[in-house]
């Protein structure tokens, strides 16, 4: 297991990113597959960081971020203290939003669609000190998710 703690901020998304590219290196993921999974991780992390103190700046806000390989899968854990997040439970875009022009698109929910879908299984947890998103992508090649 790899660990990397950075401040929850905009500069630090970088740093995530490429802890998330290095460990599908490692585990041998697909490129494409590998993409996927950075976007959908860079989402929440994203999310994690613009509305993880409700829009307030908190000098010691942290993100944690795991990655566990094992014969099957890749895992990437993001942990934050921040509110309750659960992106399960907001409204996701319905096929017919997806179809319409930009401009009739409903805001919000799109990344967190993409996040969700991007990967092969996604959990969220309320842990005793914040949150925990789970990302979990399978090292061999199966059926593509769904995009």
């Amino acid at each position: 297991m790899a660990t990397l703690r950075v401040d929850a901020s905009l500069e630090a998304l970088s740093d995530i990113g490429a802890f998330v590219v290095k460990a599908a290196e490692e585990a041998g993921l697909e490129k494409r597959a590998s993409y996927r999974l950075r976007l959908a991780v860079d989402e929440i992390a994203t999310n994690i960081v613009m509305h993880g103190q409700n829009g307030q700046a908190v000098a010691d806000a942290v993100v944690d971020v795991a990655s566990i390989v094992d014969d099957d899968h890749l895992t990437i854990v993001l942990e934050d203290a921040g509110p309750a997040f659960d992106p399960l439970s907001h409204a996701l875009p319905q096929d017919e939003d997806l179809s319409k022009p930009m401009q009739e698109k409903p805001m919000g929910g799109l990344g967190v669609f993409l996040a969700i879908r991007g990967v092969d299984q996604f959990r969220y947890e309320r842990t005793a000190t914040g949150n925990r998103n789970v990302f979990i992508v399978n090292r061999k090649p199966s059926a593509a998710p769904a995009a």
